[in-house]
């Protein structure tokens, strides 16, 4: 059996969204028990990620980290077509996730107890985000 359902998110800009519980629902309502969850981001300036859900302090420094090898408005940069954001965002993602995919077990994702799934939004401004997420198994 396969489901796929579409979600849309609004991000207020750079950082990170956990959307942990929203990809629970997804699976929640998929009717299968055992198998595998993808999860999929439609853009190529913003990226998904599988990190600590316990500490913000980590998706900070995360960003930290980020700022120092992709910074804004770098002159090493040519693509710049959107702003000083847009080549460091595309670096951002490539050196990110477009997807994730984990195990599901007992109707539920199988995720460690201090693992949770964000979005990471890389350009300045807001923006609308879809993802795709796709739960097969039986």
């Amino acid at each position: 059996m396969i489901h796929q359902q579409q979600l849309q998110f609004s991000t207020r800009g750079r950082g990170t969204f956990n959307i942990s519980r929203e990809v629970d629902d997804v699976i929640a309502n998929s009717g299968i028990t055992q198998g595998i969850c993808q999860v999929f981001i439609h853009h190529t300036s913003a990226s998904l990620i599988l990190c600590e859900n316990a500490d913000p302090t980590v998706r900070t420094d995360l960003e930290t980290f980020m700022k120092k090898i992709a910074p804004d408005g770098d002159s090493m940069f040519q693509h710049i077509d959107e702003g000083p954001d847009d080549m460091p965002a595309h670096v951002r993602t490539v050196l990110t996730q477009s997807s994730l995919s984990f195990p599901v077990n007992g109707g539920r994702d199988t995720l460690g107890t201090w693992q949770g799934i964000y979005l990471w939004e890389h350009r300045v401004h807001p923006h609308n985000r879809k993802v795709t997420i796709t739960v097969m198994g039986e």
